[in-house]
Parts: C-alpha cells; structure tokens; sequence
C-alpha cells in the first residue's frame, strides 16, 4: 500500500545522479511529495506504473526518472503536451521547462506557477521576495530555487513548507539532505548550499489554481519509458 513521502529539516532524501539533474531531481522528489504511488515505485519498485522506466534500485529508479524528467524540461514538447523552447542537457534544467514540469504532474492538480527573478533586487526586493516564498507555499506546494554566484545560477533546491509561518526548508539535491532556509541568508546573498549563495531566480506557486480540485497529483498520461 502507498504511504505519503514527506521531507522535514533533519531528513535525508534521493541524491541527484548526475552533475546536471540537479533541476530533474529537485522536480522528481516533488513529484514523490505529492503523489504516493509515484513515491512508493520510486521507493520499493512497487507497483509499477505502465511505461515506468527499469530499475532495480532505488537509485536506479530514480536515476531513470530523472532522465525522463530531464526530456521533457529540455525538450521541445514538455509535460502536459505544452510546446517549449528546447535547451542544451549540458546546461541543466530551463525554469520555464521546470514550471511545465511542476504545473503538470509534480503538484496538485490546477497549481499555477511563475518565474520569479530574484537577481539584481536588494535587500528591500529579497525581503519580500522570500516572505512570497513563505506565504505560496504555506499550502505545502513546493517551489524551485535558483542559485549560484554573482555571475551565473549553479544549482537548483526544492523548497519546501517549514513551519507554516515565516520559516522554510529546503532540499538540497546534491546531497539529499533538508535544512532550514533562513530568510537572512537569502536576503543577504549567504545561502551556503552545494558551496552557491547568490538567489536567481524561483519557480514558485502563484497562489492560484486552475480548477478547484485538492486530490493528489495526477499523472496525466503513462510514465513515458
């Protein structure tokens, strides 16, 4: 029987398996938070969805998966059929192929997402930046967290649900682990996260949806092999 899969401070998740699916396993542990029986396949093998990709280990399910999430971010036809601007694996996950990617299949139902640039703000920006952070995803929506150096974004992060009020936590797909994520930190650009601290950019709930509907996430079509 599937069971919920949840991540607080203090736990351990799936690491990213290679150096560029940072964004493809932030989505795919999204994925496992919302949806039991994804969770459980990824988890144990069991069940086993029609066109789920092989794998005989945990980390080989979930390796798998991120392959497939990784075609459909960076491809031309992304989840839920929508056409998108195709973007080099090289380069890791494209924020647009990311809120495809969240809008279908790795939150409930009818959650809308947008882009939300946190470079270039200053302290005043980020403030409310990240106090919108807190308030969208309250409701237990995860939201994508760009980040980097001065120069360029690095890594991804899920952001998750903390205590419900003014504190989040925070995925780390490089090494499983969550943790708080403070708002000083973010604010005054020291996230310390994979060795990155500058905030990009969030791909993060709108606070709307599209249909009024709090079932689990749905899989809109089979998983793709």
């Amino acid at each position: 029987m599937a069971t919920t899969f949840r991540l607080r401070a203090g736990d351990t998740g799936p690491v990213q398996q290679s150096p560029v699916t940072c964004g493809s396993a932030c989505l795919t542990v999204a994925r496992m938070l919302v949806d039991p029986v994804f969770a459980s396949w990824v988890r144990t093998g069991e069940p086993h969805p029609p066109g789920s990709p092989s794998g005989a280990t945990q980390a080989e399910r979930f390796a798998a998966y991120e392959r497939v999430v990784m075609r459909r971010t960076n491809g031309l036809v992304g989840a839920g059929r929508v056409l998108s601007l195709p973007w080099p694996r090289a380069l890791g996950t494209p924020p647009w192929g990311a809120k495809h990617e969240l809008e279908f299949g790795a939150s409930r139902r009818g959650t809308e997402y947008e882009l939300d640039v946190l470079r270039g703000r200053d302290e005043g920006g980020l403030l409310t930046g990240f106090d919108r952070l807190v308030d969208v995803v309250a409701d237990g929506e995860p939201a994508l967290l760009y980040i980097g150096n001065r120069l360029l974004p690095r890594h991804v992060v899920l952001v998750l649900p903390g205590d419900g009020d003014r504190m989040l936590d925070v995925y780390d797909p490089a090494t499983g682990r969550v943790d708080h994520l403070r708002r000083d930190t973010v604010v005054e650009r020291r996230i310390g996260l994979s060795g990155w601290d500058v905030p990009w950019l969030a791909v993060r709930p709108t606070g709307l949806r599209r249909v009024e509907d709090r079932s689990p996430a749905r899989n809109p079509r089979p998983m793709p092999a």
